[in-house]
């Protein structure tokens, strides 16, 4: 795509009704626009012409006129006309006049049906009257907004780019002079096609990195660099990029989990921007994003631990205003990690810089990005293989004792099951935990994997993250080969069932506490997440996330068709059943649990809830089957 279109697409992404459609579709409609200019005072559209296009306002401003000649509406940039007269008898009903000089794109009627048939909200936004879509859309998106809208409307300008040669005196004079904050650095292609593109002048560049302010001040000044350094000598290893049909919800996490502040925006391949985190702060400060900002400026686990009251309240708003589980875990996940990562920051601050390099590692929930508000800290380290327990182990022990003390004063109480990196077996350098693994994989029995099984749902939240990702690598290319782990863990996965009695029934908990309610974290989510789990490990996923592992396990028809798409859905109601009561007993000030009443929920939601467990334990018999013991299948 040559430089014109991509200003095209760019330009269209940013506006509604195009902000929402695929890249693909963007990529379509951008290579249909015509260009027109219109001078101010000159007509667009008359009164009664055939039309077989609408209209998009690149710049300038248009009158849109009623048929006897009164002014019906104003646009400007961004905003679409003409789109009525597709919809009824390609006349044109409100004739249009430039205002002021005018760069038109005219979008012909074979993309408009096209758009109209491929994406809904495309289809009612031209549909519909304006104010009333307009109001809708606001009120029901808010908050969640931030999960549909692309990271490409976040782009103001295209990424100021340097070849690797350049050296850092020049770049530093080109981020001055084009007011950026990052340059993006070229080199000849290279082994990662998925950064390399083709330019207007038919020139191949693979975009190998990225070096921002920050950089200037750690790697050159501090450093004592020569100003003609090349540039290609101070850029980090590893590009993190995100592509510009992403949500910003997702470039918020990529940045908050690698823990960077720029991030280069691809179209497919090719660069496109470059975003800031301040840029997404800045585009939805009312939501957990500022509470995220917020975190990460507090100065003491005490003031920190006053944040909890707010955590509740993003929560408490966020399902109000209609996000969905998936929304919600990504949030608490995000905001949980953030907590976790400003305690190391502030323990490395007390302790000094660690005496070698380590990661510490989130497991669970968080590290599946469905943390909920009831929650505890599960979590370990992973230390460099130089590490030596007699002159380092009271470092690391004092920095894990700080952050699980601070997690506790931040409202994520202590693992009951002392999973945590205080634990001295998880707190251990990465060829032991490398071992662990193995062990656990090669060498299995449901009893050894009872309390393991939370292992296998784990993700870096700070230091060296290639340490985290080698276990990640280790788990994907292992436990699909082992026949008996993967019964195992079937077998573990089956120690939970849903409260499905005789006639599908409800069979109540017993414990006394919570007499006659159903557990929906014990009978509901968690069994379903565990089975989701054992699918996944037996496909070779690598994602953490239960919605990611189905997408995997859908592409290798593992399950027949249609299962992965029933515990979709299953799991997204059990879990936003769980959430919405979680809700409720924080605004009836009660300490929120896990446990809900079936009588206390209307008629609808106690059917929705006997299907989701019958999916659930539908679910069940066939992991049995699909998992057995190789023993007994050698002894029939």
């Amino acid at each position: 795509m040559d430089v014109e279109l991509l200003e095209i697409r760019q330009h269209l992404g940013r506006f509604p009704p195009f902000e929402g459609l695929s890249d693909e579709l963007l990529d379509e409609v951008a290579g249909s626009v015509e260009v027109a200019y219109f001078k101010a005072g000159s007509d667009i559209l008359v009164l009664d012409q055939e039309v077989h296009e609408f209209c998009y306002i690149r710049s300038g401003a248009v009158e849109v006129y009623r048929r006897g000649g009164e002014l019906y509406n104003r646009l400007g940039e961004g905003d679409i006309f003409g789109h009525f007269s597709l919809l009824r008898n390609h006349r044109t009903r409100f004739p249009a006049r430039a205002m002021e000089d005018c760069l038109i794109y005219f979008i012909p009627e074979s993309a408009f049906q096209r758009l109209c048939e491929a994406d809904d909200n495309f289809a009612d936004f031209v549909e519909l009257e304006r104010p009333r879509l307009e109001s809708t859309v606001k009120e029901q998106k808010k908050n969640s907004d931030m999960m549909i809208t692309r990271v490409r409307k976040l782009l103001t300008r295209y990424p100021v780019m340097v070849e690797a040669s350049t050296t850092v005196q020049e770049a530093a004079r080109q981020i001055t002079e084009f007011g950026a904050s990052a340059v993006l650095v070229l080199d000849a292609p290279g082994d990662t096609p998925r950064y390399t593109f083709r330019d207007s002048e038919d020139r191949h560049w693979q975009v190998r990195g990225i070096l921002t302010d920050s950089d200037f001040r750690k790697h050159v000044v501090a450093e004592g660099r020569s100003p003609e350094t090349p540039v290609g000598e101070v850029i980090g290893p590893r590009l993190i990029a995100i592509q510009s049909d992403e949500s910003v919800h997702e470039a918020m996490l990529c940045m908050l989990r690698n823990n960077i502040h720029h991030l280069p925006v691809m179209h497919r391949r090719h660069p496109v921007g470059i975003v800031h985190l301040s840029d997404i702060i800045r585009y939805e400060t009312g939501s957990s994003l500022y509470l995220v900002s917020n975190i990460f400026h507090q100065s003491s686990v005490d003031g920190l631990a006053r944040l909890a009251p707010d955590v509740r309240a993003a929560f408490v708003r966020m399902v109000e205003e209609g996000a969905d589980s998936r929304m919600v875990g990504s949030a608490l996940s995000t905001i949980g990690r953030s907590f976790t990562r400003r305690l190391l920051e502030l323990a490395e601050e007390e302790l000094g810089p660690p005496p070698v390099s380590y990661c510490f590692m989130a497991l669970g929930s968080m590290a599946r990005n469905e943390q909920s508000i009831v929650t505890d800290q599960d979590n370990a380290l992973v230390l460099a293989d130089d590490f030596d327990p007699e002159r380092h182990d009271a470092y690391f022990l004092a920095l894990a004792q700080r952050v699980s003390d601070g997690l506790d004063a931040c409202g994520y109480p202590y693992c009951k099951g002392d999973i945590m990196a205080t634990n001295d077996r998880w707190r251990q350098p990465l060829s032991v935990w490398k071992q662990y693994f193995r062990d656990w994989i090669d060498h299995p029995s449901p009893e050894r994997l009872l309390h393991s099984s939370i292992f296998f749902d784990l993700d870096a939240v700070h230091g060296e993250n290639a340490f985290v990702e080698q276990l990640q690598d280790l788990v994907a290319s292992r436990a699909h080969k082992s026949p008996l782990f993967l019964a195992a863990m079937a077998r573990n996965a089956l120690n939970r069932t849903p409260p499905l009695g005789f006639f599908r029934t409800f069979v109540m908990e017993k414990d006394g506490k919570h007499n006659n309610s159903i557990n929906l974290k014990r009978r509901g989510t968690a069994p379903m997440t565990d089975l989701i789990r054992v699918h996944a490990l037996a496909c070779g996923s690598r994602a953490q996330n239960s919605f990611a592992r189905l997408d995997d396990i859908d592409r290798t028809q593992l399950l027949a068709p249609g299962v992965s798409q029933k515990l979709r859905y299953a799991l997204e109601f059990l879990s936003m059943s769980r959430i919405r009561h979680h809700v409720i007993d924080i605004e009836h000030e009660r300490a929120p649990d896990n446990n809900i009443e079936p009588e206390n929920v209307s008629d609808t939601e106690r059917h929705n809830l006997k299907d989701a467990f019958q999916v659930l334990s539908n679910a069940q018999k066939f992991l049995k089957f699909r998992y057995p013991m190789p023993s007994r299948s050698r002894s029939r």
